[in-house]
């Protein structure tokens, strides 16, 4: 047996593997690599400012000057798409992308689930040894040098009652230079069985599965979550759409408005030149123009801002919020009244609404909780049992084969124990989580009401929405009269023109004031439906969570990021 070949063979492999580990880096420091690729002061703290001298417009309109004469619409010439609610809606669920980060939750959760699960996973062990010993002795009857070379498989069982059962195979081949040693080089091979299992703390199903349970109530938190986000989002949309029919409607009627304003305008030239009326009248005309073709242009601006908002919702490809073409929304209101009882869909709410049963939920998560920490108060009180059956020869042949006789048998039973003194920690936390439960069923009390409040509103805004469309019908069939009446009493020279632009101002306000009357009816719709943690109409949509085996995340998994 070689003294020294061994030593000086892992000394030697010891020295490589620091040297390969060690030349690039400091084995006992941070170095700045190790901290990734650091943002510069300059990006971080440095505030950047915008100049916008260079971007004004080579030529300045003259303060004054306004063309009043025919106008184009900024949205002649571009694409136009005709879209229906139920298209919206289909383009939300398919495409927006708050909903493609919410269905990512409940995958997530899902891998806590499974790995909780995996706590439960049998493992193979293995253990390998190689060891020389050169000990100085005293007698002939002690080793002074020893090889021993051992390899243990083995299998570890964790068991759903809190403890653990091994099984494992330790085989040993010992040389050594004691002249009395009856086997040289030895084997050994014992079939060993292991079992430790807690008593007190630790101890059952309930405490064991504690994590498991705790990640399972998470993921279906996480579900709660997402069609709650699936309702807000197609509510989102069909708020935008509605919104923007409201903005298109609008604009129509401001571009009326504008219209008539100009045939005014050109009523008061003709009785001029015909010495029928005094200048003025023309001026007021012409200022009555400007003031209409000041509306048409926020009017217009409304139509961009919320076909924009309604584009970011739907997250169509090819029409995103940079893209020029022109939603035209082809599903007309068709408002109906209702006879609600807010009583019975305030039950219904309670029983739908997704933000309180994840508060039902998390109490449930609570209780395990509280269960959990109440064991973990208990003293540690162990059991562990053991059975060996022996296995010695001189080869490992017969080593396994003594074994496979069972003629050597060990078995030990013991136990073992630890009560703290005090027990502080454990007991806090114990009480920290009946608190954080007491608070839960106080903040799931008020989430009721508020419930109930939300669906109570809604109905009333309903209903007052119903009443609201019924007065501007009236007033639009009212103004209408009175404009054509103006407009004779104009002809006659008995009326001004200020007369007849307030008039039909009037009537364009009323008209105004009927669109937004229809569509805030049927936002009152989805605001009423959204109380009840549901979505306005009869068709069953249904979710999925994000797929975890895609090719997005296999490539992730590789480390191919993009």
């Amino acid at each position: 047996m070689n003294r020294h070949a061994l030593p000086l063979a892992t000394l030697s492999l010891t020295c490589t593997g620091l040297c390969l580990v060690g030349c690039s880096a400091n084995l006992f420091a941070p170095v700045d690599s190790d901290l990734g690729e650091r943002l510069t002061v300059e990006r971080t703290r440095d505030v950047g400012s915008l100049d916008l001298s260079g971007f004004v417009a080579e030529t300045q309109p003259e303060p004054g000057k306004q063309d009043l004469g025919p106008r184009t619409s900024p949205f002649d010439g571009l694409t136009e798409l005709s879209l229906t609610i139920e298209e919206a809606r289909a383009a939300t669920l398919a495409n927006n992308l708050d909903l493609k980060v919410a269905l990512v939750d409940p995958a997530i959760e899902g891998e806590s689930v499974s790995e909780a699960e995996a706590a439960f996973n049998s493992a193979f062990t293995l253990r390998g040894l190689w060891a020389q010993t050169d000990t100085p002795t005293s007698s002939s009857l002690n080793d002074a040098q020893a090889e021993q070379q051992s390899l243990t498989p083995g299998v570890r069982i964790p068991l759903m009652t809190g403890g653990s059962a091994n099984i494992s195979l330790p085989m040993r081949r010992t040389e050594t230079n004691n002249s009395f040693s009856t086997l040289n080089p030895a084997y050994t091979s014992d079939l060993q069985f292991s079992l430790s299992q807690p008593l007190l703390r630790g101890a059952g199903r309930r405490s064991t599965t504690h994590a498991l349970r705790v990640a399972a109530i998470n993921q279906d938190i996480a579900e709660t979550r997402t069609k709650a986000t699936v309702i807000a989002q197609l509510a989102s949309a069909e708020r935008a759409y509605w919104l923007l029919y409201a903005a298109r409607q609008e604009l129509g009627l401001r571009q009326e408005e504008f219209e008539v304003a100009r045939e005014v305008l050109a009523q008061a030239q003709r009785l001029l030149d015909a010495g029928s009326v005094a200048e003025i009248e023309v001026i007021r005309a012409e200022s009555g123009v400007a003031d209409r073709l000041d509306a048409i242009l926020r009017a217009e601006q409304s139509v961009l801002l919320q076909q924009r908002t309604l584009k970011r919702v739907m997250n169509i490809e090819g029409l995103g919020v940079d893209s020029d073409t022109v939603i035209l929304p082809a599903s007309p209101p068709d408002p109906v009244m209702y006879e609600i009882d807010p009583t019975e869909l305030a039950d219904l709410a309670i029983a739908s609404r997704m933000d309180l049963l994840a508060l039902e939920l998390q109490l449930l998560a609570d209780a395990s909780q509280i269960d959990f920490n109440r064991n973990q108060t208990l003293p540690v009180l162990n059991l562990d049992a053991s059975y060996t059956i022996n296995g010695l020869g001189s080869s490992l042949d017969d080593s396994l084969e003594t074994t496979a006789e069972n003629d050597f048998e060990d078995w030990s039973l013991g136990f073992s124990g630890e009560i703290p003194i005090g027990n502080q920690a454990a007991e806090s936390r114990l009480r920290r989580s009946v608190l954080s439960r007491i608070q839960r069923i106080a903040s799931k009390a008020n989430r009721e009401q508020t419930i109930r409040q939300d669906v109570f509103d809604a109905t009333d805004n309903l209903r007052a929405g119903w009443q609201r469309i019924l007065a501007s019908q009236q007033a639009v069939i009212l103004n209408t009269r009175t404009l054509e009446a103006e407009r004779r009493q104009f002809e006659l020279g008995s009326s001004t023109s200020t007369d007849v632009l307030d008039a039909a101002s009037r009537l364009v306000s009323a008209r105004s004031d009927e669109i937004r009357a229809v569509v805030e009816y049927q936002i009152a719709q989805l605001n009423l439906a959204e109380s009840t943690g549901m979505v306005l109409g009869a068709a069953k949509i249904r979710w999925e969570p994000y797929d975890t085996g895609s090719e997005e995340v296999r490539a992730l998994e590789k480390g191919r990021l993009w």
